[in-house]
């Protein structure tokens, strides 16, 4: 239970990696402001996150069952705060898909979509009336820069990011009129198990349904390639937490769009300096195809590409 004055933040998805460590951060405050509800679909799973909050376990933190991807685990959530009062709803949990779009199922694909836009709107629509009649209360979506601009060979996770950056602009502004804040947050490639995972998974999968040569462009270039962006451009959980909780104390000051990568900024300026979309996809396609074997180098000269000017339209994690 949250002592006076402390805001009540909860937190979905936080059995690992981004959530845990905003869990953590946000338990362990030094001025104790916030007290965390962290959930997670299965509480066998809690042990990391147990472990990492020491302490803060039982007293700033405490856990709850939630699984975004059904409206009765949603309900029960909810009720079981004290009267329903959140102040700060963080939408973390979410699951990726990536590889050939010919390869993947329907049912794959609305399940991607089932997580990160619907288990998004189901939280925001349970929390979202109380905040309206307390005149105040911040939702945060942890959304991607891939819902800004489109990667290959991630449609299916793109367009479900795409999907949520749409609706949140379209509630803001809504949302202004009764006093609550929305804020996307937009992280790049960020160092965690479950992208980890991906990648591994990937490579030794098989994509029935793709042509030969797409196969081998997404195993052969578009897979060396990620791994050289995760490596020069990759962010720490700890990273997007600190991200999030600078957004969190701006209040209702925050900004709407959050980037936490400075070294992201120029490939989301292409789209915005041209349009007609052609500078941004064909910048991808010389990037990936013709610059494949030096993306590498590719990647360093973006970081020298990088302004003090762009850094300034992000949030530091510093």
């Amino acid at each position: 239970m949250a002592n006076p004055g402390q805001k009540v933040v909860l937190i979905t998805g936080c059995s690992s990696g981004i959530g845990l460590r905003m869990a953590v951060m946000l338990a362990k405050d030094e001025k104790q402001r916030y007290h965390v509800i962290a959930t997670m679909r299965d509480l066998k799973r809690k042990d990391k996150l147990v472990e990492a909050a020491g302490d803060a376990y039982g007293k700033s933190l405490s856990l709850a069952v939630l699984d975004v991807c059904t409206d009765e685990s949603v309900k029960q959530c909810i009720d079981g705060i004290k009267n329903r009062h959140v102040d700060v709803l963080i939408n973390n949990a979410g699951i990726g898909l990536v590889g050939p779009v010919e390869s993947i199922s329907i049912a794959e694909m609305k399940s991607v979509f089932e997580t990160n836009f619907f288990g998004v709107i189901r939280m925001i629509k349970e929390v979202m009336p109380d905040m309206k009649k307390r005149k105040g209360g911040h939702i945060i979506v942890v959304s991607s820069v891939m819902g800004l601009q489109g990667v290959v060979f991630n449609d299916v996770y793109a367009a479900s990011k795409f999907a949520m950056e749409g609706f949140c602009e379209c509630l803001a502004v809504q949302l202004l009129k009764f006093n609550v804040t929305m804020s996307m947050i937009e992280p790049g490639p960020v160092h965690t198990e479950f992208e980890s995972k991906m990648i591994q998974d990937v490579r030794q999968k098989e994509f029935p349904g793709a042509d030969a040569d797409t196969v081998n462009y997404f195993k052969n270039v578009y897979l060396p390639s990620s791994v050289d962006i995760f490596e020069t451009l990759g962010q720490t959980p700890d990273d997007i937490a600190r991200c999030t909780k600078k957004v969190i104390e701006q209040g209702s000051s925050a900004r709407f769009r959050n980037l936490t990568n400075p070294l992201y900024t120029p490939i989301v300026a292409l789209k915005y300096a041209d349009e007609t979309g052609g500078l941004s996809v064909h910048a991808f396609y010389h990037m990936l195809f013709n610059l494949g074997p030096l993306m590498h180098v590719s990647m360093k000269a973006m970081q020298y590409l990088t302004c003090g000017c762009l850094r300034s339209r992000t949030i530091s994690p510093n």
